[in-house]
């Protein structure tokens, strides 16, 4: 499984790229391969404040509900709305169209307690 070493990872299992202020999350390719077929995303409203380790939504797929747990605090400032057609795209583009969430960062710094592509994938294998 891939996990790149652009990003940062959670051990729940999300990872987040930075964009200038922003972050952008999604669940890895171990969690969307674990989740098995995604039917259905569930994502928290634009504008919603979410905190460090709190389910801001839901991914659902043919095996089970999981929630999704925002990997930094922040405002959400985009969601990924064409998931709610394609929300297959999780599992085939997990690190690209699959993203979910886009958060304006309240402490950049937290960056910094997320795990490394390396401990990530320690964790998983």
């Amino acid at each position: 499984m891939m996990y790149p070493e652009n990003l940062r990872y959670t051990k729940e299992h999300e990872w987040i790229r930075l964009e200038g202020g922003r972050g952008v999350v999604g669940v890895t390719h171990y969690a969307q391969d674990q989740l098995g077929d995604v039917v259905f995303v569930e994502l928290p409203e634009v504008g919603r404040e979410v905190r460090a380790g709190e389910s801001f939504g839901a991914v659902e797929s043919v095996k089970s509900v999981s929630d999704v747990y925002a990997p930094v605090s922040g405002r959400v400032v985009a969601v990924n709305e064409a998931l709610a057609d394609a929300p297959e795209q999780v599992n085939r583009d997990p690190y690209g169209q699959g993203w979910l969430i886009a958060v304006e960062l309240n402490d950049p710094s937290e960056i910094a307690g997320l795990l490394t592509a390396e401990q990530y994938r320690a964790l998983v294998e």
